[in-house]
């Protein structure tokens, strides 16, 4: 079953000019735009129920354009989105009451409240019961650490502590469908950790359809067994992050230690290799074999004393695909 269907959608904005002084500022009221940019440009996907996608792409891709449109804040210029079954704006009462979203860049709670009390706030607001909110908090302190937070007021918070309680209060409700937009952006490793750990529980637990937005493609490898990749507005690939690393390119390779060093003669017999120093190698795992069969090759053929096992420079090829006009 599908939790988000869109087909063909399109979301374009009016490109005005502005001009300066008072003057110019009303009469930029009266002048039409110039044109229009499409923020999307012909996008269809689905995505399953329980499933954690990652939504990736340059910057001006389209990616908070798609949530937002998930979310019902904006409406599509053509096209359709369905969440739920529901149409995100004309059901919105309904459909806000199916999801869950974290703006890295903003807060859903209130400055001028404890963690604690925006949390029974949030609870009333979505009629979640005493029994099934206490319950539910306990398991955010136990994973999140949200405990010695909820006598804080939200302005006292550091942005690390802001994040684990905003993602707390996103699932207070127990959504169907949580929705994350850069929401690791500008937190220190230990805290990426944490909120990495307690979202790949969440999704081994099968129950949460998760859609995740981010340039952290450490996390997309941790957490997202499938991305779609956006750029320029246009969907460029749908699938497992693996086959979009081999569409750009990159290879696994294994570095190898020899107790000797090797000769041309047994070079030859190791496919893919390169000699590195004399009692090293690198060797290139094109596909055809898993890496596995590779090594089993290697021990073999070679008196190996240690290797390694090397992922391609993931951001390296991401960042060269973005770069490529398309």
């Amino acid at each position: 079953m599908s939790e988000i269907v869109a087909q063909d959608l399109v979301r374009s904005f009016a490109i005005r000019e502005r001009s300066g002084g008072i003057g110019g500022a009303i009469a930029d009221l009266f002048r039409p735009a110039r044109g229009e940019k499409r923020a999307l440009d012909g996008v269809s996907f689905r995505i399953g129920a329980g499933e954690t996608v990652a939504l990736i792409g340059p910057n001006g891709a389209g990616k908070s354009t798609t949530v937002k449109l998930l979310t019902g804040i904006l409406t599509p210029t053509s096209g359709s989105v369905r969440v739920g079954g529901l149409d995100p704006w004309a059901d919105r009462t309904t459909h806000v009451r199916r999801i869950g979203a974290v703006f890295g860049q903003r807060t859903q709670l209130w400055w001028d409240l404890s963690v604690g009390e925006a949390y029974e706030l949030l609870a009333k607001m979505y009629h979640v019961s005493n029994v099934d909110y206490r319950r539910r908090l306990q398991n955010f302190d136990e994973v999140l650490g949200v405990g010695p937070l909820l006598r804080t007021p939200v302005r006292q918070l550091s942005l690390g502590e802001r994040m684990r309680c905003e993602l707390a209060a996103a699932l207070l409700h127990a959504p169907p469908l949580l929705l994350l937009d850069e929401p690791t952006v500008g937190l220190d490793v230990a805290v990426k950790l944490r909120l990495r750990a307690f979202l790949t529980a969440l999704r081994d637990e099968g129950n949460t359809t998760v859609l995740l937005t981010t340039h952290d493609l450490g996390e997309v490898r941790a957490l997202c067994p499938r991305v779609l990749l956006l750029a320029g507005g246009r969907l460029l690939h749908d699938g497992p992050l693996d086959s979009l690393i081999s569409e750009l390119g990159g290879r696994r390779s294994v570095r190898v230690f020899l107790r000797d060093p090797v000769t041309d003669r047994q070079l030859a017999k190791v496919p893919g290799a390169g000699r590195i120093g004399p009692t090293e190698l690198l060797v290139v795992v094109d596909g055809t074999v898993s890496v596995a069969e590779q090594v089993r090759a290697l021990v073999n053929e070679l008196d190996v004393v240690d290797l390694r096992i090397e992922e391609p420079a993931i951001d390296t090829l991401v960042a060269q695909f973005y770069e490529t006009p398309r």
